[in-house]
């Protein structure tokens, strides 16, 4: 796709403006407001279930992490001090 002035918002070759309109801060604040109601919220039951999920994946994923994190550390450290075990 070429970058025509046009696409840029830049004036063309004939003078005319093809800048997009800007709206103002009432316009906007009326936007933000019909697209907020559009929203659609959890119930407070989905919101505890979905609050247990995270926090048990969140568990999960610390304990895999830290369990990899204490092999992985006794293995660098059996590696770079040797074993003396004889």
């Amino acid at each position: 796709m070429a970058d025509t002035p046009a696409v840029h918002g830049q004036r063309n070759d004939r003078g005319g403006d093809n800048a997009p309109k800007r709206t103002g801060p009432v316009t906007f604040y009326r936007q933000v407001v019909a697209e907020l109601r559009k929203v659609v919220y959890p119930s407070r039951d989905q919101l505890v279930t979905y609050f247990f999920v995270v926090m048990v994946f969140v568990v999960v994923m610390i304990a895999l992490v830290s369990l990899l994190d204490l092999g992985l550390g006794k293995l660098a450290f059996e590696i770079f001090t040797g074993a003396d075990d004889i």
